[in-house]
């Protein structure tokens, strides 16, 4: 069992990879295209253990409204949206601004 779940992180690692610079995708469009549809929060639990990793842009990564949840696990308390804001997302009350505009499915994305 732990072998399989290590091969999940590692999987959710390789499409995280894959976000553009500037734009953000959803915990349950990464579960939903490794076929794991229902599983965002382990998709989240993948991105808090890839931390000491900074290869892996999880600040890329947010909840299906856009919102910021995963703040909290960064080293700083503004780090996420600092990231992002240097990348040209803005940031307002921890929603990403015109969300749906920036919104990268890798579903669409990665056929």
């Amino acid at each position: 069992m732990s072998n399989k779940k290590e091969n999940f992180f590692e999987n959710v690692y390789e499409v995280v990879k894959l976000i553009p610079e500037g734009r953000v995708t959803s915990y349950g469009a990464i579960a939903s295209y490794l076929g794991a549809k229902g599983s965002a929060r382990m998709v989240g639990w993948a991105l808090i253990a890839s931390q000491p990793f900074t290869r892996i842009p999880a600040h890329r990564v947010v909840n299906r409204a856009g919102m910021l949840t995963g703040k909290q696990h960064f080293e700083a308390g503004n780090a996420m949206q600092e990231r992002l804001e240097q990348e040209g997302v803005k940031v307002e009350n921890d929603q990403v601004v015109n969300f749906d505009k920036l919104f990268w499915d890798p579903s669409k994305e990665l056929l």
